[in-house]
C-alpha cells in the first residue's frame, strides 16, 4: 500500500463513523425513526421532542451532570406529507437508535431495548410504540417518558441490564424474603392482587406468583434508574457501595457489578466519562432535525478495468442484473457509471416505472473490461450523476464495485465523497480491492461487502441483494429464500421451499458460465415452467423466472441439465404474501467490522417475524475469506458462550478460526423438520409498577394489558441472509488464543446436605473445543466469591472431566459441612484450558436451604391502616349484599301474596 492510501486510511480512522457520538458533554447523531407502518400523525414528532428534551435533563442528573442529549434527528416515513421535512442523509430505519413502531407482541406498549451482546456492549435499538408516546396513562405505570428514555438509553448505549426481575421477583437472603431490587434501600410492601397478605408457595417457599412488591411512593434513596425509574426520588444509577449483589436479576447475572461501575469501566463511553468535567449549569435544550427519505436515488459505479476481464465482468453483470430486475424498488431512480482509465456515464438517473425500464438499464450494463483502476474518476462522475436531479447528493446512494487498488490519488476524492452527504456502499471483488473501501462505507452509513472469485458461493449476487434501505414495513422488502450452486456436466437439481409468509414477486434466477443449460421449474401443484416462459439474458448468461401473481406455498422443484462442465447457480427471492402479514426475516452481522485480534469475534443471526422470535431453527454461518477459504459454523440459541439469552431467536457463536484480511458473512436458516417455534419471550423493558403504597394505603395503577405467551408452530421455511463483511488484522501468523468462555448460566440447588450444580460447558478456546478442568468454589459470602474467588471454599473436582463445549454439565458436590435451615450459599466456576489460562469467573449462583415452617420473619404484614380499610370494605360489602338479599326476598313475598 502506498503512502497516499495510508494517508487516507489514517484520515478516515481519525474521523468519526456514522452512529451516536459524544461531542463534548453532549450526545449527537442520535437517530429516532418512525416506521412506515405508522399512519401520519405530526403530534408524534412533538411527543418525541418532548421526551428527548425531558430525558436530557434526567440524563444530566443521572451521571454527575456530565452528559446530556445535544442533537437528535427524527426520520419520518416516506408517505408522510409536509414541507417542513428536510432530506435525510445517512439516516435509515434499519440503523436507527430508537424505533417508533407497532407493538412487539411480547411487550405491548411497554418500551424495551433489544440487547444480545455481552455486558457493556451497545444494544441494537430502543422500541417505543406510538400509543406509548400518545397515551398519558402510561406515565403513571412506567414513569415520565423522559425517565423511561434514560432507563432504555442505559441499555442501548452502555450495555447494562435491569435490576428488577419478572421471573425471580423474590429471593432468600439468609432466611429473609427480599424483593429483587437495587438498592435495598427502596422500601415497600408485599401484597397480592386483592391487597391481601401474600401466600407462600409450598414448593419454593417464596411468595406465589400473584404476589407483587408495592414500593412506597416516597423514598429516601435516589437509586436506581435500572430498577424503578418511575419513583420520583430515583435520579441516578446504583453505585458499588449500594449495589445489591444477591438480587437474582440480569444485571448481576450478566455483569456481576453495579450499573454505574459498568458505565464508567466497561461501556463505549468509559474513557470520555472519566475525563469529562460536569456541566455546572443546566444543559441547553436539544436541537432537532426532522428528515425524510422518499424514493431511492442510486448510481451504480462499476469497475471495467483490465483486471475485471473474464469471469469477473460477467459476474458483475449478473449481480447488477439481479439487482435491477428484482431488488431495486419501483419508483426508485437509477444511474450507471463505469470507470477504468477514464469514467463514462452509461445511463443518467432513470425512474424505475415499468419492466421495460428495468430491461433498458440491464442492457446498458458493461460487458467488456480494459485499462487502469482510476477510482476517483468513477467516484466523482457517480456523484455528478446523482447531483443532476436536484443539485445535491444528500441521502442518495452510490454502489461502488472494484477489484483493484487505486491507480490514482484517492486522497483527491475520497474525503470529499465522504463529506458529500451521499451513502456509499462498497463492494470489494477479490483480494486486491482497495483497502479504503471499508472505511468509505463506514463513514457514510453504507454497507461494505466482499466477494471472492468462487463462482459457486454466489457472494457477489448476494451482496447486491443485501443493498436495501428498509423503512420498517417488512412486507415491502425482498426476502432471499435460498441459493445453491454446483459445478457439473450433468444435472443440477433441487427444491426451493416457498412458505406461507411469502409468495408475491417470487423469482428464480439461474446463472451459467458458458453454455445455456436446459431448465425447468415445477410448482407444488405440478405445473411446469419451461425456458420459453423465462427471461433469458444471453449477454449476462442469466435466466429468470418471475412467477405471476402469488407463488403457491410448498416445494418448487428445479431441474437444470448441462452437457458441458460449467458452474451453475440458482437464487430464489420473494416478498410477503399478504400486506398485513410480515414474512419471516433473518438479519446477520458480526459484533465487529474490524478486529485487531484482541477482542473475540461473534457472529449473530436474528430470526423473527414481526418481532416474534423464531426458536429451534437450524442456523449456519458461512464465513469466507479473501483466499476463498470458507468455514461453516453452527450458530446456537442456547444462552451459553457467545449467546446471551436462550430461546430469544438470536443465534450466536464465537468465531475463533479467523483468517487475516477481509471475509464475507452469509447465514442460512432452515426449518425442514418442523421443530421451529414462535415464542413470545419478554426480557427486560421499562418496569411496570402495579401500584404504590402512600401513607399505608395501596394506590393501584391501571392493570397491564395481557399479552399472549403461547408458543406457536412455525411452518417449514428456508432463508439466506448476507451480512456486512469484516476485516481482521492480527500480529503474527496464527490467530490469537482465547481462554474458555465465561459460564453465564450456572444454577444451584441444595439437596439435603449436598448441592447440585448445572451449567453449559465452555470450550478450550471460548466456545470451541473442550476445556481442561474446572475450579468450583463456594462461600456464605457472595462478595468473597466476587472479589476474592481464590480465598473461597473449593470443591474437589478431580473426578470431573469437562465435556465438549455446549454440553450440559450437571454435578453434585458435598460441602462437608451441615447446611443449616435458612442458610443461603453462593457458588461460582472458573474454567481452565490446556495452557492453564483461566476464564472469567462465572455468574454467581445461589441456593437457600429452606424447610417448611412458620412464615419467614420479614414477610410483611399488612399495615394496620390498610387492614382496617380492607376489613371495612369487606364488612360494607357484606352488609350491602345482605340488604339487597333481604329486599329481594321481601319484594318476592309481596308479589306472591298479591297473586
Amino acid at each position: 500500500m502506498d503512502s497516499r492510501t495510508v494517508f487516507v486510511l489514517l484520515w478516515m480512522l481519525l474521523s468519526s463513523s456514522t452512529g451516536i457520538k459524544l461531542e463534548g458533554n453532549g450526545y449527537v447523531d442520535v437517530t429516532i425513526a418512525i416506521s412506515s407502518r405508522v399512519p401520519q400523525d405530526n403530534t408524534l414528532i412533538d411527543k418525541i421532542k418532548d421526551m428527548v428534551t425531558k430525558g436530557s435533563i434526567h440524563l444530566h442528573q443521572a451521571l454527575d451532570k456530565k452528559v446530556y442529549f445535544k442533537e437528535a434527528t427524527i426520520l419520518v416515513p416516506p408517505h408522510w406529507n409536509s414541507k417542513d421535512f428536510t432530506k435525510a442523509r445517512a439516516e435509515s430505519y434499519e440503523k436507527a437508535n430508537v424505533r417508533i413502531d407497532n407493538a412487539n407482541p411480547a411487550y405491548g406498549d411497554e418500551p424495551y431495548t433489544l440487547q444480545y451482546g455481552e455486558c457493556g456492549a451497545e444494544g441494537q435499538f430502543i422500541h417505543f410504540t406510538p400509543n406509548f408516546l400518545r397515551d398519558d396513562t402510561h406515565i403513571k405505570t412506567y414513569g415520565s417518558r423522559g425517565n423511561v428514555l434514560v432507563h432504555e438509553w442505559a441499555h442501548l448505549r452502555w450495555g447494562v441490564y435491569d435490576e428488577y426481575s419478572e421471573t425471580n421477583p423474590f429471593y432468600y437472603s439468609n432466611g429473609r424474603i427480599e424483593a429483587t431490587r437495587c438498592s435495598k434501600n427502596i422500601k415497600g410492601q408485599f401484597y397480592d392482587e386483592s391487597h391481601q397478605l401474600c401466600q407462600i408457595d409450598p414448593q419454593t417457599l417464596l411468595p406465589t406468583k400473584e404476589c407483587k412488591f408495592f414500593p412506597n411512593k416516597y423514598q429516601n434513596t435516589d437509586n436506581s434508574i435500572m430498577f424503578l425509574p418511575s419513583l420520583d426520588s430515583v435520579s441516578t444509577f446504583c453505585r458499588e457501595n449500594e449495589h445489591n449483589y444477591e438480587a437474582p436479576n440480569l444485571q448481576n447475572k450478566k455483569c456481576g457489578k453495579a450499573t454505574r461501575t459498568v458505565i464508567f469501566e466497561d461501556s463505549v463511553d468509559k474513557d470520555a466519562l472519566r475525563s469529562l468535567k460536569p456541566l455546572l449549569s443546566s444543559p441547553p435544550a436539544p436541537t432537532f432535525k426532522v428528515v425524510q427519505r422518499k424514493h431511492r436515488v442510486v448510481c451504480l459505479v462499476l469497475d471495467v478495468s483490465g483486471s475485471m476481464q473474464g469471469s469477473r465482468i460477467l459476474r458483475q453483470q449478473q449481480a447488477a442484473t439481479h439487482f435491477l430486475q428484482t431488488i431495486i424498488e419501483d419508483q426508485a431512480s437509477v444511474g450507471i457509471v463505469t470507470f477504468s482509465s477514464d469514467a463514462l456515464t452509461l445511463s443518467p438517473l432513470t425512474t424505475i416505472d415499468s419492466e421495460s425500464t428495468r430491461e433498458k438499464l440491464i442492457k446498458l450494463l458493461p460487458k467488456e473490461a480494459d485499462g487502469g483502476t482510476y477510482i476517483c474518476k468513477g467516484l466523482n462522475l457517480g456523484l455528478q450523476v446523482l447531483k443532476n436531479d436536484n443539485g445535491n447528493v444528500i441521502g442518495d446512494e452510490i454502489i461502488f464495485l472494484t477489484d483493484g487498488e487505486a491507480s490514482d490519488n484517492i486522497n483527491s476524492c475520497v474525503p470529499a465523497a465522504i463529506e458529500s452527504g451521499a451513502i456509499i456502499h462498497t463492494i470489494a471483488l477479490g483480494n486486491k480491492a482497495d483497502k479504503a473501501l471499508r472505511e468509505m462505507a463506514d463513514k457514510t452509513g453504507g454497507k461494505f461487502i466482499t466477494a471472492s472469485d468462487d463462482i459457486l458461493s454466489n457472494q457477489l449476487l448476494h451482496g447486491f441483494s443485501s443493498l436495501t434501505i428498509p423503512t420498517g414495513d417488512q412486507t415491502k422488502d425482498p426476502v432471499q429464500i435460498d441459493s445453491a450452486g454446483k459445478k457439473t456436466s450433468d444435472w443440477f437439481n433441487g427444491t426451493i421451499l416457498v412458505d406461507q409468509t411469502i409468495g408475491t414477486k417470487t423469482s428464480f434466477t439461474i446463472t451459467y458460465e458458458t453454455s445455456l443449460p436446459d431448465i425447468s421449474i415445477q410448482s407444488p401443484s405440478g405445473s411446469t415452467y419451461k425456458q420459453i416462459q423465462m427471461r433469458h439474458d444471453e449477454a449476462a448468461k442469466t435466466v429468470t423466472l418471475k412467477v405471476p401473481g402469488t407463488a403457491q406455498p410448498g416445494d418448487w422443484k428445479y431441474s437444470i441439465q448441462t452437457t458441458i462442465s460449467q458452474s451453475l447457480t440458482l437464487t430464489a427471492t420473494s416478498q410477503a404474501a399478504r400486506a398485513d402479514v410480515p414474512p419471516i426475516v433473518v438479519k446477520a452481522h458480526m459484533n465487529q467490522q474490524f478486529s485487531d485480534g484482541t477482542k473475540p469475534l461473534i457472529v449473530f443471526a436474528e430470526v423473527s417475524q414481526n418481532y416474534r422470535p423464531v426458536i429451534k431453527a437450524e442456523v449456519w454461518a458461512i464465513l469466507e475469506s479473501e483466499s476463498r477459504s470458507a468455514q461453516q459454523l453452527r450458530l446456537l440459541d442456547n444462552g451459553a458462550g457467545a449467546d446471551a439469552f436462550k430461546d430469544d431467536g438470536v443465534y450466536s457463536r464465537y468465531f475463533t478460526q479467523v483468517k487475516k484480511g477481509r471475509s464475507s458473512l452469509k447465514v442460512r436458516v432452515k426449518n425442514l423438520d418442523g421443530q421451529a417455534r414462535f415464542t413470545i419471550q419478554k426480557r427486560g423493558g421499562a418496569p411496570y409498577v402495579p401500584g404504590y403504597v402512600v401513607n399505608g394505603v395501596v394506590e393501584l395503577n391501571p392493570p397491564k394489558p395481557p399479552v399472549s405467551e403461547e408458543s406457536l408452530e412455525v411452518g417449514r421455511f428456508t432463508r439466506t441472509a448476507t451480512g456486512e463483511s469484516f476485516e481482521v488484522a492480527f500480529t503474527g501468523s496464527t490467530p490469537p488464543n482465547f481462554p474458555p468462555n465465561r459460564i453465564t448460566d450456572l444454577s444451584a440447588e441444595i439437596q439435603e446436605d449436598s448441592v447440585l450444580l448445572n451449567w453449559t460447558a465452555p470450550g478450550e478456546d471460548l466456545d470451541y473445543g473442550t476445556a481442561k478442568s474446572y475450579e468450583i468454589r463456594w462461600s456464605f459470602d457472595l462478595k468473597e466469591l466476587r472479589f476474592n474467588f481464590s480465598n473461597a471454599h473449593v470443591f474437589n473436582t478431580s473426578a470431573v472431566s469437562p465435556q465438549e463445549a455446549g454440553s450440559v454439565e450437571q454435578h453434585s458436590f458435598n460441602p462437608n459441612i451441615t447446611i443449616q435451615n435458612g442458610t443461603t450459599v453462593f457458588f461460582a466456576v472458573q474454567s481452565v484450558d490446556k495452557v492453564n489460562v483461566k476464564s472469567e469467573i462465572s455468574n454467581i449462583a445461589q441456593a437457600s436451604k429452606m424447610l417448611p415452617g412458620p412464615k419467614p420473619t420479614n414477610m410483611p404484614d399488612l399495615d394496620l391502616k390498610v387492614m382496617f380499610i380492607a376489613i371495612s370494605v369487606c364488612l360494607a360489602t357484606v352488609m350491602i349484599i345482605g340488604i339487597i338479599a333481604i329486599t329481594t326476598w321481601a319484594l318476592s313475598r309481596r308479589k306472591l301474596s298479591g297473586s
